[in-house]
């Protein structure tokens, strides 16, 4: 009966520990589902000079940050680290919700808040940085 316990539980630890990580790996950055996302959001001007971007800025999704481009690709480098591996790689949910739309129900404000305080089920991200926070906030936002 202990050794099947032990293994039980040896076997519950290694599933629980499997959804904690993220990793640091550059390869999720480089996978189809960041090419899918980077193609849709194309349309938008996302480079990473916020200056030369601000007139064709008009029509991108995220007034309320100032006219800021977003630089989807860091954006989706820093989401595919810290939340992939609750969220999704291709943002459709797993542990955690679907972020597929969450730009139309939440802000980029908003969003910065719930990563850096939690929200629900979801625990505070205290090792993200403000600025990573920020630039994966601002890209969710256009999620709509």
């Amino acid at each position: 009966m202990k050794k099947w316990l032990t293994s039980v539980f040896f076997v519950l630890i290694l599933v629980l520990g499997a959804c904690g990580g993220g990793g640091n790996e550059e390869e999720p950055s480089d996978g189809g589902t960041t090419d899918e996302n980077t193609e849709q959001d194309s349309g938008d001007s996302m480079d990473e000079g916020t200056d030369e971007g601000m007139d064709e800025g008009s029509e991108d999704s995220s007034g309320e940050e100032g006219g800021d481009m977003v630089d989807a690709e860091a954006a989706e480098s820093v989401f595919q680290n810290n939340c992939a591996s609750c969220h999704g790689g291709d943002l459709g949910g797993g542990v955690g919700p679907s972020l597929q739309e969450v730009g139309s129900k939440y802000s980029a404000d908003e969003i910065v808040d719930i990563i850096k305080n939690g929200k629900g089920q979801m625990p505070k991200q205290g090792a993200v940085s403000d600025d990573d926070a920020q630039l994966v906030a601002s890209w969710l936002e256009t999620m709509k």
